[in-house]
């Protein structure tokens, strides 16, 4: 484990050397980090990560996104997970997979009163459409672990709500 300072993610490449499957669910929120740091964190260190990550020789990064992503959305939150979508498919990796997640279904330690709420509502949506609004934190996880033991279908491959739910049950 290395502990780096992402506003000089250049000075730890050395950290992001030698690793054949590169992991990223670097995130923030808006309201944490305001606009600005939030496009910073969520779509700028993260293909700077990517960047340093296929330098070091990664053949497989798996990019945890949001569902919903794309690059033209009037939704800053959307805009930007599809745009760093765009930049870490740009930076070549022989395989890239990209994960769009609903609603994260997790215990936080900081407090979101909406997003409590909203984990509330969906935790019983999920008992009769168990796949369409959430996922668990875990299953998510797992499909990320799964998809990376499975042989390549190609060099993009992008995983929606439904289908993490399945390969987060390997």
């Amino acid at each position: 484990q290395a502990v780096v300072d992402f506003e000089r993610l250049g000075e730890h490449a050395a950290a992001f050397q030698g690793h054949d499957v590169g992991f990223c669910c670097l995130g923030t929120t808006r309201a944490k980090a305001g606009a600005d740091g939030f496009v910073r964190v969520d779509r700028d260190y993260v293909a700077q990560a990517a960047e340093l990550a296929r330098a070091g020789g990664c053949k497989h990064f798996v990019l945890q996104s949001s569902r919903g992503a794309n690059a033209q959305s009037r939704f800053l939150y959307l805009r930007v997970k599809g745009e760093v979508e765009n930049l870490v498919q740009a930076v070549g990796f022989d395989r890239c997979t990209i994960l769009r997640p609903a609603v994260l279904l997790c215990k936080r330690q900081e407090s979101r009163p909406t997003e409590w709420i909203a984990q509330q509502f969906l935790g019983v949506v999920a008992w009769v459409f168990p796949t369409a609004y959430s996922v668990p934190v875990e299953t998510v996880a797992r499909a990320m672990v799964a998809c990376v033991l499975q042989p390549g279908e190609g060099k993009v491959k992008v995983l929606e709500n439904g289908a993490i739910h399945e390969l987060g049950k390997a």
